[in-house]
């Protein structure tokens, strides 16, 4: 299996660190004083201090409009609903609320979109069937 990697920049480590690591629940991985490593959902993020990526809410999915660009990852439905009832929990400001999308469709998933402390776009899916993920 492949893996993703995505170096991004973020204004902050420390606050990198309590919201990848503390929040989300990932592991952290090799890091020096400008940058740290997270397993992201099996996958690699390599946060760098430096200016973010820009963004606006350009993308048009169903009646929304999302920032773009963004990442993130597809998670089983178990996973996404126990993410995003900790992130309710813990108070997180949503740009998209969790939320279904496409219902009855092919490709029908869960959403939600929130950003980091850095200001970066992250898009958390859930699939009931991961085979879905790439349904017409």
């Amino acid at each position: 299996m492949a893996l993703f990697h995505l170096a991004f920049n973020v204004t902050d480590l420390d606050a990198t660190r309590a919201f990848y690591g503390d929040l989300l629940g990932c592991a952290e991985g090799r890091s020096t004083d400008t940058w740290v490593d997270f397993d992201f959902f099996g996958h690699q993020l390599s946060c760098h201090l430096g200016k973010p990526f820009d963004s606006a809410r350009t993308g048009k999915v169903g009646n929304h409009d999302v920032p773009m660009p963004h990442f993130g990852a597809v998670l089983s439905m178990s996973d996404w609903r126990a993410l995003a009832d900790k992130l309710q929990t813990e108070g997180m400001d949503f740009i998209l609320s969790p939320q279904i999308r496409f219902e009855g469709q092919p490709g029908e998933q869960s959403t939600m979109f929130f950003t980091d402390p850095s200001g970066n776009p992250i898009e958390i899916k859930g699939m009931a069937d991961m085979d879905e993920a790439f349904a017409t």
